[in-house]
């Protein structure tokens, strides 16, 4: 069980009188333990796993479910700027007076975080344990649903600027990051036209690519649904009809030995932490999904010990550009 949820269960009266939703819950049994509450998850990984086992009661996407409730968990986000965006969102359907919970790890700022929700009361910590805490506040003032969460701006493009679209909590919400600049600089000469971009963020390099080569069939993938919302709306708000987006946790869930260049700027950062599990399951899956003469091309830190990933599965990498500290790195699958 997830240390978040086992400080929720340490004080289960205030938890199972009352329909409740539990929004960013992990994928453990705590729904098999509240069995008033609902789930809300926008992780594609957790809500697969959580789906087999209660799938009438969970809801997969970027926008509240459209379920009753009176009461609400907001199991603490990484981004901070998306905690103002979800109380928002999760208050807006409760009534004054209702009862609103933050929970989440100490070293990922719930106690900052938590005076975020001063916004609709006066916060109290409810509980410490697990190296977590959990903070409660009663609804003096309930807020309108957000209306205008999106962010566009413009993206400079060899033929026609492109508008991009995000939603807090997307990676490099309203702007353009450094790393992604850099492989913007270096996406030419990509064997084929299948291609996929693994960790689609906003949908800066699908549409990107999508717009260059209109014959490329493009799939945008992310695991995360408000990524997936705003790749979606960037291609559309662009008239991208050659990309689709999809959700879903790794590669796996692509066709095996389909595609001709898996480009990808990965996360590498869990929480507080510097983790290359993810990395390494997208450099291992591409070399199962790539054609003969297939390419992998990611950018990255120059920190980070991803060669040494990448030439254990493709038994080379070669270092196409280096600059503003990060490495645009290159590798073709020989079959």
């Amino acid at each position: 069980m997830d240390p978040r949820s086992q400080v929720l269960l340490r004080q289960p009266h205030l938890f199972t009188e009352q329909p409740l939703l539990l929004a960013g819950l992990p994928a453990d049994d705590l729904l098999g333990q509240l069995a008033q509450a609902y789930g809300w998850s926008w992780h594609a990984g957790e809500a697969q796993s959580l789906s087999s086992r209660f799938a009438e009661r969970l809801h997969y996407g970027a926008d509240c479910p459209a379920v009753p409730f009176t009461g609400a968990v907001l199991f603490l986000p990484k981004a901070r700027e998306q905690v103002d965006y979800l109380v928002a969102q999760l208050a807006s359907r409760l009534t004054a007076g209702a009862l609103f919970y933050l929970v989440g790890e100490k070293r990922a700022g719930i106690e900052r975080a938590a005076k975020q929700l001063s916004v609709l009361g006066k916060p109290l910590k409810l509980d410490s344990a697990r190296h977590c805490q959990l903070w409660q506040v009663s609804l003096e003032q309930v807020p309108k649903a957000p209306q205008h969460a999106w962010q566009t701006w413009p993206l400079s493009a060899r033929q026609q600027p492109l508008t991009i679209h995000s939603l807090p909590g997307v990676f490099s919400h309203g702007r353009l990051d450094v790393g992604s600049a850099l492989l913007l600089e270096h996406l030419d000469a990509l064997p084929g036209r299948d291609w996929l971009d693994y960790g689609c963020g906003a949908g800066v390099i699908g549409a990107h690519l999508a717009q260059l080569h209109p014959s490329a069939q493009l799939t945008l993938l992310d695991v995360d649904a408000f990524a997936v919302a705003s790749s979606q709306q960037t291609l559309t708000a662009n008239q991208l009809n050659n990309a689709q987006v999809i959700a879903a946790a790794s590669l796996a869930d692509v066709a095996s030995h389909s595609l001709d260049a898996v480009i990808s700027n990965p996360p590498f950062h869990q929480g507080v932490d510097t983790h290359y599990q993810i990395a390494h399951a997208l450099i291992r899956d591409a070399r199962r999904v790539l054609r003969k003469g297939g390419e992998l091309r990611i950018v990255a830190n120059d920190f980070l010990r991803y060669p040494a990933l990448i030439e254990e599965h493709f038994g080379h990498c070669e270092t196409l550009a280096h600059a503003r500290g990060f490495k645009i790195y290159r590798a073709l699958c020989a079959g």
